[in-house]
């Protein structure tokens, strides 16, 4: 292939707008000139040395040019576009989906030998007759009169004129069975589709062929204008990129039954906008709106398909700036543990649903908790529980990151589990565990992030606090809980208080004795024959600045004591004087830690108070304390 500017590149994407794959267009070659980003995009004016004309790389086409391939001055080949015209400015928008970089680049501005207009535009041929332009082989005809038809007489004329022919010239029953469809079915298999990922706002029509890959409820709202409902869908096209629709009010109550999860639809009509990160769901620049004017129309009888599956996999060390925000993430590991079935009874409606943790590990050497619910874990939860000995590598997708246990990840409905999928990251991390990855020592991810900004509020090393700044101010946490970590010393464990409660193996809920022998759970609504202890106690903290008392819960108490509760019942018992126990209490004192932890008011004896709460610990990290201080006082030389 040519490594130079094609003759008339862009008067060949000028007389083809909206090309399709079937179409049989020249070699298209053009300079990248004025190369600049915006958002996550790159604009450049496409020049073949006679033209120039305003053009957009999209955000997959990102990469090519941060690792250099695609170069200002550069030559690119363009497989597939789109030309937008943009009526404020009356100028044309060519959008470019996919291309391939041809050479680096040159030393100046390409210009052809041919002279060009003031105005950049090629004036056609003012003469009589045919002209033919040897360069690239375009003809120009005439003018001629146009005779204004309808549609559907033109589909009638071209209809009957084929049938005559195919009468004469003896065609396969198929094909004239093809041409005997109804217009409406021919048009379905002809339109023009275009890839999700060459919307854009500036777009004048266009039709997509998407599948339905999530569906929310109908839901009401109330603001300054007055009521309304909306609802929204999530689409996903054949290259697996998604967008995000939504539809008010008439759009919403049209739609709502229309729009059914796993089929596919022709869409048209719709408006795009810049999408809300705030409330993004899927992975795109734009959102879609569809009202009561959008085309919607299902796909029947032709081949759909099946989205690919497309995974934007975070690592597990990264998950800190998403923890209790609103966009889901995708991860990618290798299965340390998976716990039996809990029975979990929600709050909202007193309903029990089945829930499984499942303990993941990567590259990154730190694991995470992922508790998949319902049907996820008593299907591929238990899919995975037969597997586990093996250390199966599994990629979920659509998972929400919340805070409990310092960093956790929770599915949601619309979350898929693949258990071992053949994917180059699956590959890649297989290969690392095999050769050094279960020999490695690792460390849970909520028990410290790194303390630099870019793990957000969630880090053990912002939010930082003093207990004074704490316990002076009561109303904290009155709306809702807030959060705050601090650096602390245990200094007093009460030896005789109840450190721990009989649970259930099962849901960790709380046993009674049965009737008879064996322990009740409510929960499981079941007897067991045995149950297990879980702390849930007490301890005083102090700093430079005061002391408070906060409580500790099961997982966090055994990394403070450094024991479980089974274990340090067993030692109260077998010690007849309690000394050890003493001693085991004892050496849990003035350790420093890192706190992550949560303060809400409470009542008790017509008196309000304080709860506080451990809801993460960490020992410290004196290299990276050094390196939280040094910042700190760095801001204080800076204030002043």
């Amino acid at each position: 292939m040519a490594k130079t500017v094609s003759p008339d590149a862009i008067s060949i994407i000028l007389a083809n707008p909206c090309p399709d794959s079937s179409s049989d267009l020249p070699e298209i070659v053009v300079q990248v000139v004025d190369l600049k980003p915006t958002g996550t995009k790159y604009m450049f004016m496409a020049n073949d040395g006679k033209m120039k004309v305003r053009a957009l790389l999209q955000s997959s086409l990102s990469s090519e040019v941060t690792c250099g391939n695609i170069q200002n001055l550069g030559l690119i080949r363009v497989l597939d576009y789109t030309l937008n015209d943009i009526p404020t400015k009356n100028e044309k928008f060519l959008i470019i989906s996919k291309c391939e970089a041809v050479a680096p680049a040159l030393e100046a501005e390409y210009k052809a030998e041919v002279k060009t207009e003031e105005n950049g535009l090629a004036k056609k041929p003012k003469q009589e007759g045919e002209v033919k332009s040897e360069a690239n082989g375009i003809f120009l005809k005439p003018k001629q009169e146009i005779v204004s038809k309808s549609a559907a007489q033109i589909v009638h004329e071209q209809h009957g004129k084929f049938l005559i022919i195919a009468l004469f010239k003896g065609f396969d029953s198929h094909v004239i069975q093809w041409h005997s469809m109804a217009p409406s079915a021919r048009m379905a298999m002809t339109r023009r589709i275009h890839p999700l990922v060459s919307l854009n706002p500036y777009q004048g029509n266009w039709t997509i062929k998407v599948r339905v890959t999530s569906k929310g409820n109908m839901r009401t709202y109330k603001n300054a204008r007055g009521e309304g409902c909306v609802f929204n869908v999530e689409l996903t096209d054949e290259d697996g990129t998604q967008i995000q629709a939504t539809m008010f009010n008439e759009a919403a109550r049209k739609f709502f039954d229309k729009f059914q999860m796993g089929k596919v639809y022709y869409i048209s009509k719709g408006t795009l906008k810049v999408a809300n990160k705030q409330f993004k769901t899927v992975q795109n620049d734009y959102e879609m709106t569809l009202n009561e004017n959008s085309q919607v129309e299902e796909v029947n009888n032709e081949p759909t398909f099946i989205p690919e599956m497309k995974f934007n996999f975070v690592p597990i060390d990264e998950l800190g700036p998403y923890v209790n925000g609103r966009e889901l993430v995708d991860v990618i590991g290798v299965v340390q543990s998976v716990s039996p079935t809990m029975s979990i009874r929600r709050k909202i409606n007193n309903e029990t649903v089945p829930k499984r943790d499942i303990t993941i590990a990567d590259e990154t050497k730190k694991t995470v908790v992922v508790s998949l619910w319902g049907d996820h874990a008593t299907n591929v939860g238990q899919e995975l529980l037969d597997m586990s000995d093996k250390s199966p590598v599994v990629a979920i997708k659509s998972l929400k990151v919340g805070d409990f246990q310092g960093l956790s990840l929770s599915a949601v409905s619309k979350s898929i589990v693949v258990v071992n999928p053949e994917t180059p990251e699956a590959k890649k991390l297989r290969s690392w565990y095999d050769s050094e990855g279960k020999d490695t020592s690792l460390a849970a991810i909520g028990s410290g992030l790194s303390p630099s900004s870019k793990n957000g509020a969630k880090s053990m090393y912002s939010d930082r606090v003093s207990l004074s700044h704490i316990i002076s101010n009561p109303s904290l946490g009155e709306d809702k809980p807030v959060f705050f970590c601090i650096k602390a010393y245990i200094s007093y464990i009460k030896p005789d208080q109840a450190m721990w409660y009989r649970a259930c193996k099962t849901c960790n809920k709380k046993v009674t004795e049965a009737v008879g022998s064996g322990y009740w759970c409510e929960g499981c609504q079941k007897n067991e024959e045995d149950c297990s202890l879980r702390y849930i106690m007490v301890v005083k903290v102090s700093d430079a600045s005061g002391e408070a008392y906060l409580s500790v819960f099961n997982e966090q108490a055994e990394k403070i004591i450094g024991c479980s509760a089974d274990e340090l019942n067993d030692l109260k018992s077998q010690d007849g004087d309690g000394s050890s126990y003493q001693v085991k209490l004892k050496e849990a004192t003035w350790v420093p830690h890192l706190f992550r932890v949560s303060v809400t008011p409470h009542e008790y004896n017509n008196e309000k108070k304080q709860r506080i709460t451990i809801r993460a610990v960490a020992p410290v990290d004196y290299a990276t304390e050094s390196k939280y201080l040094l910042e700190e006082i760095s801001k204080m030389k800076l204030s002043k």
